[in-house]
This record gives C-alpha cells, sequence and structure tokens, in this order.
C-alpha cells in the first residue's frame, strides 16, 4: 500500500471523531417530534406524547388526541352508508338545475375527489353537475354515467383553511326523473 501523507490520516482520525460526537448528539437528544405534557386523568397526573405540526402559514395540520389516543387532527370525514335503490337518491323532475343534495364540509386540503353515481328513470334524460360555493366542480355528466372528478377547491388555500365549504348536487331532467347519489368524498394534496 502506498505510502499516505500524514495531513490526509490526520484529517480522516479528525472525520471519525466527529461522525462519532454526532452520532452521540443524536442518539442522546429527546426526538423534536415528541412533548410530554402532564394531564390529570381521574385525580391522577398522566404523562402522555403531544405531536402537533403546522404548516408554514402557522395552520395546525396534523395532532393526536392526547385523551383518548388517536388523531384529533385531521378530521377525517366518513361518508355514512347509503340507499343502493335509485329511487332512494335525491332526485327531481325539474327541467332546469336545481340542488338535489347539499352538504358542509370543513376545508383541510386544497383538492377534494367527489365520485357520484347517477341515473335516469326509464325514458328520461337529463344532467347533473356540482357546485362548490357556487362555483362549478368538474364536468357536467349526463345522468346514467359516473361523475369522478379531483380537483382544487375554488378559492384561496391560504385564506380559506379549516373554513367551510357548500358543496351543491344539482340535476335536471326531461321526460322522467334524474337522480344522484354520492360515493366517495374525500381531500387530496395539490
Amino acid at each position: 500500500m502506498p505510502q499516505l501523507p500524514e495531513d490526509i490520516i490526520d484529517r480522516l482520525n479528525q472525520m471519525e471523531r466527529r461522525l462519532k460526537a454526532l452520532s452521540t448528539a443524536v442518539n442522546t437528544r429527546p426526538p423534536v417530534n415528541e412533548f410530554r405534557p402532564a394531564t390529570q386523568s381521574g385525580g391522577a397526573t398522566v404523562t402522555r406524547p403531544l405531536f402537533r405540526i403546522f404548516d408554514g402559514y402557522n395552520h395546525e395540520i396534523f395532532a393526536d388526541d392526547i385523551t383518548t389516543g388517536g388523531l384529533a387532527r385531521p378530521w377525517l370525514p366518513l361518508l355514512p352508508p347509503l340507499a343502493t335503490d335509485p329511487a332512494k337518491w335525491p332526485s327531481t323532475t325539474a327541467a332546469a338545475f336545481t340542488t338535489i343534495a347539499r352538504s358542509s364540509n370543513p376545508i383541510w386540503q386544497p383538492k377534494m375527489r367527489l365520485a357520484l353515481h347517477t341515473a335516469a328513470s326509464t325514458g328520461a334524460t337529463g344532467q347533473v353537475r356540482v357546485l362548490v360555493d357556487n362555483v362549478q366542480f368538474g364536468p357536467t355528466v349526463t345522468a346514467g354515467t359516473t361523475y369522478d372528478h379531483l380537483g382544487l377547491i375554488p378559492g384561496d388555500m391560504k385564506t380559506r383553511f379549516g373554513q367551510t365549504m357548500n358543496i351543491e348536487i344539482q340535476a335536471m331532467a326531461s321526460g322522467g326523473t334524474v337522480y344522484a347519489q354520492p360515493v366517495l368524498i374525500h381531500g387530496a394534496q395539490t
């Protein structure tokens, strides 16, 4: 093996000492994502982990539930079980777009995915569309086809974070009844 200059060996030894010091520091400091506040539970003081994450605008985007465990935020809305018989779905016989279903949801993410099953009675035709805060969200579909759209929520996410958006399903019919039933809704990242 060729003779290495002494300064290279000294530099390698110095680098090894620095790596050991860094490894020791990393393994002996508490994690920066965990804090242990004392809470009262049945008269006794209990220490539980508390975890919070904020975005660049100081919005709390993730938090654990220190009382019972699990998530405190984000709230994860769940769609309730729905009727499978189109005759029991929201519907209209109106010839102009009419709101047949409405909901309000918190804004946690900049995008939303919404899927609907649509149907028309025998001999009927029609269309279905979705409005979010009075702005059309996604395409207008022909009754009998599936509406499935992933897109940006209208407005400025920075100022609307945590506020409520209103979602309306609108339909119009010709010669019968048009039906629409939401089957999937969730937020999504940009």
